[in-house]
């Protein structure tokens, strides 16, 4: 097994569901791990380093499906959870999905909608560690720079010219240019535009020029 490849768990109490879902999802190419419990899961502390999505069941003894979803977002273990019942009802959907659950099956099941749900799930998981990544990557550039940069930084991005960005802060037109170069080259962009994109998915406010 790839260490970043898809991985699917599956949580259920019934015996005979678990080895359905193994066979199927394994059936189309993806790693599985099965639990009897929430407890057994729990206990696991599983993590990858690859896409991931949870197969859970909503009635279970003990902790069950919905309960197991909030604790997983107290430990801000953040998974996409596909989850599957027979006893399901609206009340109990709409409280999952409240919760952010991707999916909500009722049994019996076809194969096929739970194989487009894994799928669209796992799709979601990747692109979600890609933006984290991404902004941490960005975390990185900005801690990177000086605090003349990074306040040059929250000027550049408003769109003021270098003699405008001078005057605010007090430093010559060349000293901006300087910063500006700095600030372009350790971010790896090669516009104001580039810089814009990324100081937005940071959340990097720009300088207040309410005043």
């Amino acid at each position: 097994m790839a260490e970043n490849s898809p991985m699917v768990f599956v949580v259920d109490d019934d015996s005979s569901v678990r080895e359905s879902l193994r066979l199927l999802l394994r059936s189309a190419g993806y790693s599985i791990k099965t639990f009897v419990s929430a407890i057994e899961f729990l206990e696991s502390e599983v993590r990858t380093s690859g896409p991931s999505c949870l197969v859970l069941d909503v009635k279970m003894p003990g902790i069950g499906g919905l309960d197991l979803q909030k604790e997983l977002i107290s430990r801000d273990y953040a998974i996409p959870i596909v989850f599957i019942t027979g006893h399901g009802d609206i009340p109990m959907s709409v409280q999952a999905m409240k919760r952010g659950a991707f999916d909500f099956l009722s049994k019996p099941f076809d194969d096929n909608q739970l194989l487009v749900a894994v799928k669209e799930a796992l799709l979601k998981d990747s692109q979600t560690r890609a933006d984290r990544n991404e902004q941490k990557q960005i975390m990185r550039k900005l801690d990177s720079l000086t605090t003349r940069e990074s306040q040059t930084l929250t000027y550049l991005i408003t769109g003021m010219l270098n003699k405008q960005i001078g005057h605010e802060l007090n430093i010559s037109e060349r000293t901006v240019k300087a910063h500006r170069k700095q600030v372009l080259a350790k971010m790896c962009v090669n516009s104001i535009a580039e810089l814009v994109l990324l100081t937005v998915k940071a959340g990097v406010e720009p300088a207040d020029l309410s005043y």
